[in-house]
């Protein structure tokens, strides 16, 4: 603002202090220790529509998909041994727990995606296993998707029956 009869700006005699900038405080002893160390590796698996966010950590085999078991969750026992498929391999069953959230899609893509998880999981914790469950085909993203349906038709290739008159 200037003053309006002699044109000077007006400046506040009595300015207020601005607060001191605070400065982070460190974090906890504890937190520190513990931040160069993970003990949880993840891993994101994703088949058709599904999407699968694997969690996994030392422990003794407990297996919780969408937080059920696995028996409780996948019925058939071909879905259940595609989600262990990448433990079995590498013999670490007993190793791990296992946490897995999926969402979207059936349950054979679930178990595609939860399987397709784990394994990068555990490709996250050590990555000299990554060419074991590279050969076995366990870190391929499946990329098969539903075609769409087209317009004019029934659906993605079947077509309404033709009539000539």
């Amino acid at each position: 603002m200037a003053d309006t009869q002699s044109g000077n700006p007006v400046v506040n005699p009595n300015p207020t202090p601005k607060a001191a900038a605070k400065e982070p405080q460190a974090a906890p002893k504890s937190a520190q220790q513990s931040a160069g160390k993970t003990d949880i590796w993840w891993g994101l698996g994703r088949r058709k529509t599904s999407v699968a966010r694997v969690r996994i950590k030392l422990g003794e085999g407990k297996m919780l998909i969408n937080k059920k078991d696995l028996a409780d969750y996948f019925k058939l026992e071909q879905q259940r041994k595609t989600v262990t498929a990448p433990l079995r391999l590498l013999d670490t069953e007993k190793k791990f727990d296992v946490f897995v959230n999926v969402q979207g899609g059936g349950t054979t893509g679930q178990a595609g995606a939860a399987m397709l998880g784990i394994a990068r999981a555990l490709k996250n914790y050590d990555e000299s296993l990554a060419q074991s469950l590279r050969d076995n085909g366990y870190l391929t993203r499946d990329g098969r998707m539903v075609e769409r349906k087209k317009p004019g038709q029934s659906g993605a290739r079947k077509r309404y029956q033709f009539s000539k008159r």
